[in-house]
């Protein structure tokens, strides 16, 4: 009886630790749904689209501002798993849609509170990246 129930024990802790094992290793594959990613490679290409509007149109801490956060989601969606063929495939597509036309304001802002809240510490890393002048 004894043994029967050691047995059931260790069945139930193999099967917690299974459990446990499954549900960290899907996560530390990425953590982003598939909206938050479209949404992030958006607000990538919009930053990207941004920082190739010629200076004397746009202030230039702006097109700093967008080239480090151009940069540092990049960065991130690789690190979150993404391909970097299948990011830059992406941003691609969304510099075709934003290029060419006037700088958004509102959109802009819009991407930088999505991934301020999305991402913890992007703002201050995005901030990081400006003051460092490597971008």
């Amino acid at each position: 009886m004894g043994n029967l129930m050691i047995n059931k024990f260790y069945n139930f802790l193999n099967l917690a630790i299974l459990f446990f094992m499954l549900i960290t290793s899907a996560y530390a594959t990425g953590h982003l749904s598939s909206k938050d990613k479209k949404t992030t490679l958006e607000c990538a290409g919009l930053y990207y689209a941004n920082s190739m509007i010629p200076q004397g149109t746009l202030k230039l801490d702006k097109i700093v501002h967008s080239i480090a956060s151009k940069k540092f989601l990049t960065s991130y969606l690789i690190k979150e798993g993404l391909k970097e063929d299948l990011v830059n495939l992406e941003l691609n597509k969304s510099v075709d849609k934003f290029y060419g036309k006037p700088y958004d304001e509102k959109k802009t802002l819009q991407c930088d509170k999505f991934i301020y809240k999305l991402i913890p510490d992007s703002k201050k890393e995005i901030d990081k990246l400006v003051k460092s002048g490597i971008y």
